[in-house]
């Protein structure tokens, strides 16, 4: 979290070709290209006051990530906000219209009134490259899926289904290219190398899985048990109101993280090991396979969590010990 006292709070609402900034107490917007230029003319605008102010963008489908690195490099403080969390502080304040202009002005005041308690991003480069070459491995693994049901379907042409087989064997070239790029990218470097390494010590967790939780939750080893159960969408929220006690129900967080757990703890409940003990004592108390995958996914991402915190403080202390 921050302490800074800032003078200035600017929103930033994203769009796929144009961006519209809004400065809090200021009734006028500013659009701008989404481009190099764009970003550079936003700085050259906003100049004066970004020398002291709190930029707010949220996340819209990795437009953002442009001009978001741009005043990052340019040390400007900057807060990528949850979609999520801006949606509702909008609607608590009775707004229902939606235009680009009232959002900007919406993320302006947002930062306003929570600057408090909102985490500046920080950029690593080498992490943002790893997140966007497993997006790009799930993008190819969902094409390769669609490709092979429309291949299954019946009476098929056997010009289509030969066409199908030449954009399936290319595909796979492809997956396996990115493949070996990030595996290289990780073995390259010796922290994401000492990493994964630690994960694949935990049953149920391969090359795939542990490359993957690097890749979209490179927050691990520095959370809580709880901080961390949320992030990846595995915390049980509590649905209780006078005599009323519903279900608690997992929701939100990162859903790829959730599905690579989720090979993962099919993985572990069949491995020699704890967790296996752990899903059949579960499944002898008569929970739901469903419910007891879950909790085994919890269990994992938590136990990672901490192996990877340790990790770190031994990292630490030999850093110490050598100076």
């Amino acid at each position: 979290m921050t302490s800074t006292v800032y003078q200035h709070f600017i929103g930033i609402d994203i769009g796929k070709f144009e961006m519209v900034v809004a400065v809090y107490g200021h009734s006028r917007t500013q659009t701008f290209d989404n481009t190099p230029l764009g970003w550079r003319a936003v700085v050259k605008t906003f100049k004066s006051q970004l020398l002291n102010a709190l930029v707010i963008l949220e996340t819209t489908g990795h437009y953002e990530l442009g001009v978001l690195l741009y005043l990052n490099s340019c040390q400007y403080a900057v807060h990528r906000a949850n979609t999520r969390h801006v949606k509702h502080f909008i609607y608590s304040r009775g707004q229902n219209a939606k235009t680009d202009t009232l959002d900007a002005h919406a993320l302006a005041r947002y930062g306003y009134e929570r600057h408090a308690e909102l985490p500046l991003f920080t950029a690593n480069p080498k992490a943002l490259k790893l997140y966007e070459l497993a997006q790009r491995r799930l993008d190819l693994k969902k094409i390769i899926v669609q490709e092979k049901n429309r291949f299954k379907a019946p009476s098929l042409s056997e010009i289509v289904q030969k066409s199908c087989e030449r954009i399936l064997k290319a595909l796979q070239k492809e997956l396996d290219t990115i493949d070996n790029k990030l595996q290289s990218l990780i073995e390259a470097d010796p922290e994401f190398k000492a990493k994964q390494e630690v994960l694949q010590t935990i049953p149920g967790i391969g090359p795939i899985t542990s490359r993957e939780l690097l890749c979209f939750m490179p927050e691990l080893g520095t959370l809580n048990q709880k901080q961390v159960a949320s992030l990846a969408g595995l915390a049980p929220y509590v649905k209780q109101s006078g005599c009323f006690k519903g279900q608690a129900r997992i929701k939100g967080g990162r859903k790829e993280v959730r599905n690579s757990l989720f090979m993962a703890a099919m993985a572990a409940r069949k491995s020699h090991s704890r967790f296996k003990t752990f899903y059949e004592i579960l499944h002898a108390k008569g929970k739901k396979p469903m419910v007891i995958l879950t909790a085994l996914m919890r269990k994992l991402i938590v136990i990672a969590n901490a192996k990877l915190k340790e990790c770190l403080s031994d990292k630490a202390l030999n850093l110490q010990a050598f100076c």
